[in-house]
């Protein structure tokens, strides 16, 4: 399937996360990413919207996990619970294939989706490709992540994100970093989440939709750890994340603009 890329989105998300990073350089003390200096395991408990675009939040218990082998990988920190295999192709520059869990919508969740009596989605996996790229800019180290996802077998679509990760600060037991992101999605995945048919407006009352595809949200947000113990960690994060194109117009949205936030525990190796 074409996923359509707009580039002018992609600049608009590299010159924000380049704006915080310039922000944050005058506080960075041997910055790393708080995520990726060991592997870790371990309970969180996140907030978010009931769906990207509603107005209800609910919490949830989530997984926090991070490892890295030769070749098996598995995290939930960048963004998705996704785990798979990945090669080293030259230093700093790793490629891979993952099975990735992705979010349905819940409408007993949202009072809008109940009060139009609008279907869910059901949550799922999809299968793709990712890319991971590292550099440093002084003792700033950065991450760039590229990836593909397409929905297994139930033909929702394809989603492909990019996110640039900076390590800001780090001195004692406490480190922090920020990301920036941009997911876009082709037509299928958009009418997925946020399409009525002319048979869905009857049955719920809201207008007729049929996105296209293209930039569906960017986000920005802040990453921590805190040591707490020679084997334990504490981590979370906090990420404001916007609608955009086609998906934040549709009539299934209620606010273009939802925030997510995560803390947990972890044990550490």
């Amino acid at each position: 399937m074409k996923l359509s890329l707009p580039v002018r989105w992609f600049h608009a998300a590299t010159a924000c996360a380049a704006i915080v990073l310039a922000l944050f350089l005058p506080l960075t003390a041997v910055a790393q990413d708080p995520h990726e200096a060991y592997s870790m395991v371990g309970p969180g408990v996140r907030t978010r919207p009931a769906y990207d675009g509603s107005n209800s939040q609910r919490a949830e218990l989530v997984p926090v996990v991070r490892y890295y082998g030769h070749p098996w990988f598995a995290r939930s920190t960048k963004g998705v619970l996704e785990g798979g295999a990945r090669m080293e192709l030259t230093p700093g520059l790793v490629v891979g294939a993952q099975v990735a869990y992705e979010p349905g919508r819940n409408p007993n969740e949202s009072d809008f989706l109940k009060s139009h009596n609008v279907s869910g989605v059901n949550p799922g996996a999809s299968v793709g490709l990712h890319f991971d790229w590292d550099q440093k800019i002084g003792p700033v180290p950065l991450n760039l992540v590229g990836r593909i996802r397409d929905r297994i077998n139930d033909g929702r679509g394809v989603q492909g994100d990019l996110r640039l990760t900076a390590g800001i600060f780090a001195k004692g037991p406490f480190a922090a970093g920020v990301f920036a992101q941009g997911t876009w999605a082709n037509a299928r995945s958009n009418s997925t989440f946020y399409g009525i048919t002319p048979q869905q407006s009857t049955a719920t009352g809201l207008p007729a939709f049929n996105p296209g595809s293209g930039l569906l949200f960017t986000s920005v947000g802040l990453l921590w750890s805190l040591e707490l113990a020679r084997d334990w960690v504490a981590v979370g994060n906090l990420e404001s994340r916007h609608l955009r194109g086609d998906a934040a117009s549709s009539p299934l949205v209620e606010r273009a603009s939802n925030y997510y936030a995560t803390v947990g525990i972890a044990y550490r190796f």
